[in-house]
C-alpha cells in the first residue's frame, strides 16, 4: 500500500472540485498545426496526462476521470487505432512508477473487453498493482460511450424486472445508477473540455447532469498544471444550486416572506 503524497490544496475563494472529469481533445489538431502525424499529438498528450494526474493527486482531488478512447473512436483508421492501443499499453506500463509514487488507484471504465488483449492485460495488471493505494482514484474511460452505458444499464434493469428481482414500482434515478459501470464514484463536480469544442461527446451524460463545465481553447498537449489551475479557479467562482436556490437567495426569499 502506497500512501498519497502530502496534500497541498490551492488557496481558493470558493469550493474545490473533489471529482474532475476531462475530455482530452485536440491531439490530432495540435500535431497537424505542427505538420506532424496525428500520433505525434497523442504522444505529446501523454505528458499532459502525467502532469495533470500528478497535480490533481497532490492537490487532494478525490477522483479524476479522463476520456481516453470512446466507442466512436473505433471508427478511426485502423493504423491510428493500432498506434493508440500501442501507446495505451506503453502508458500503462511506464506510468506505474508515477501512479505508485503519488498513491493513485487506476481503474478502467467502459467496454473494456473491446480492448486488444495486450492492452487489456496491462490495464488489469496496473489496476491490481495500484488497488491498495490510498490516494486519488484515476479512471481511464476506454471504449466508453455514455449512451452505450445507459443502454446496457437499461437492458440489465429490464432483465431483473422480468426475472422478479426488481419491482418496477420502486425504480427511481438512484436505482438506475446502480446499473452503471461505476455506481459508487461520486459524479464529477467539474468537467473540462479542451480544444474549444462545446459538446459532451457522449461522455458521462448521466453523471454530468449537474457538473460545472469549463471549456478551454488549449489543445490537450498544451494543457498542463497552469491551465488546470485556471479551470479549478473558475470552478471556485461558480454557485452550484442543483435547480434550487443559493443560500443568499434563500435568505432573500425568507426576508420577503417575513415582511409579507
Amino acid at each position: 500500500m502506497t500512501p498519497p503524497p502530502e496534500v497541498v490544496r490551492p488557496e481558493l475563494d470558493g469550493p474545490f472540485p473533489e471529482h474532475i472529469a476531462v475530455v482530452m481533445d485536440g491531439n490530432g489538431r495540435w500535431a497537424e498545426e505542427r505538420s506532424k502525424p496525428r500520433v505525434f499529438g497523442h504522444r505529446a498528450g501523454v505528458e499532459s496526462v502525467r502532469e495533470v494526474v500528478t497535480s490533481c493527486a497532490r492537490m487532494g482531488v478525490q477522483s479524476l476521470t479522463l476520456y481516453a478512447f470512446s466507442v466512436e473512436n473505433w471508427k478511426r483508421p485502423e493504423a491510428e487505432i493500432s498506434q493508440l492501443m500501442r501507446l495505451l499499453k506503453v502508458f500503462l506500463v511506464q506510468e506505474r512508477r508515477v501512479l505508485m509514487k503519488n498513491g493513485v488507484r487506476l481503474r478502467g471504465l467502459g467496454r473494456l473487453e473491446d480492448l486488444p488483449q495486450a492492452a487489456l492485460k496491462e490495464l488489469r495488471n496496473t489496476e491490481e498493482l495500484t488497488k491498495d493505494n490510498d490516494g486519488m482514484l484515476l479512471r481511464l474511460a476506454l471504449s466508453y460511450g455514455s449512451r452505450t452505458e445507459l443502454a446496457e444499464a437499461a437492458r440489465q434493469l429490464a432483465l431483473d424486472v422480468r426475472e422478479g428481482a426488481l419491482d418496477p414500482e420502486r425504480i427511481d434515478d438512484e436505482t438506475l445508477r446502480t446499473y452503471l459501470y461505476d455506481p459508487l464514484t461520486p459524479d464529477p463536480d467539474l468537467l473540462i473540455r479542451t480544444a474549444g469544442e462545446m459538446r459532451l461527446s457522449n461522455f458521462l451524460l448521466w453523471q454530468s447532469s449537474y457538473s460545472e463545465l469549463y471549456v478551454t481553447e488549449r489543445c490537450w498537449p498544451d494543457f498542463r498544471e497552469p491551465e488546470l489551475m485556471e479551470a479549478i479557479s473558475a470552478y471556485a467562482t461558480r454557485r452550484r444550486k442543483y435547480g434550487g436556490l443559493a443560500e443568499t437567495e434563500r435568505e432573500a426569499v425568507g426576508e420577503e416572506g417575513a415582511g409579507a
